[in-house]
């Protein structure tokens, strides 16, 4: 997977150069079960106080937290995506339609970046999460607990 065959499964930044990206690159273990259906990102976070890059793995249980969080969040609400596995990121929307991103690594940082993001930030990240799923589509069904077999129809 080449840089430019990534997906931005978010992108969000202000006129103040205060930025987050979650730019998801590829499967994690492509053609192998257990591993197929897990994504590889990367997490980019910049502020006039912080610069970082995380790698994030995402589920698609992850994907499916992220579509629910999205379609209720509202201003005081919060949505999340990520960690129990490494890093996480958590939003909250505060009523003057401004958004607080905290990014978590329990291993390297915690750093908490403010933005403005446009108004229509919510329905672009929608399209953007069915971007992510239609480039890399679940190939994987559980069959029973830690049993796994590929999707019947699956393409190749």
């Amino acid at each position: 997977m080449t840089e430019s065959d990534a997906v931005d499964l978010i992108h969000l930044e202000d006129v103040d150069g205060n930025r987050c990206v979650v730019r998801v690159t590829g499967r994690d273990r492509p053609g192998v079960l257990t591993g197929h259906d897990i994504l590889r990102a990367d997490v980019l976070a910049s502020a006039d106080f912080v610069d970082a890059r995380l790698e994030l793995f995402l589920l698609q249980g992850d994907l499916d937290a992220w579509q629910r969080d999205l379609a209720r969040l509202g201003p005081g609400a919060d949505a999340t995506i990520g960690g129990d596995r490494g890093p996480s990121l958590a939003f909250h929307l505060y009523e003057d339609r401004s958004l607080s991103v905290t990014v978590d690594d329990p291993d390297h940082l915690t750093a908490t970046l403010s933005l403005r993001p446009r108004e229509t930030w919510v329905q672009e990240h929608q399209r953007r999460l069915e971007r992510v799923r239609e480039t890399w589509p679940s190939d994987v069904v559980e069959t029973a607990p830690m049993a796994y077999a590929w999707r019947p129809g699956r393409r190749r």
